[in-house]
């Protein structure tokens, strides 16, 4: 399943904060979508994956916008 987390407009560390909500619910294979305007979210997100063992997938700039899908590949909690 892939969920969308939209934290635009949030700051550090409000979209890495939105996004670990996300993640305790979420089971292995699940797909988090973050869609967030902080620059910072993204060596956030990805310090973040490395450090629990999940995987960013994607980190592309939109028109505005970051949008960063993780792979949950160690169940939320």
């Amino acid at each position: 399943m892939r969920r969308v987390v939209d934290a635009r407009g949030s700051f550090c560390p409000g979209p890495l904060t939105e996004l670990i909500k996300a993640y305790k619910s979420a089971e292995a294979g699940d797909e988090i979508e973050l869609l967030a305007t902080d620059p910072g979210a993204k060596s956030d997100v990805s310090a973040w994956a490395k450090k629990s063992g999940n995987e960013v997938l994607e980190i592309k700039d939109e028109q505005g916008y970051f949008r960063i899908v993780v792979k949950v590949v160690r169940k939320g909690r």
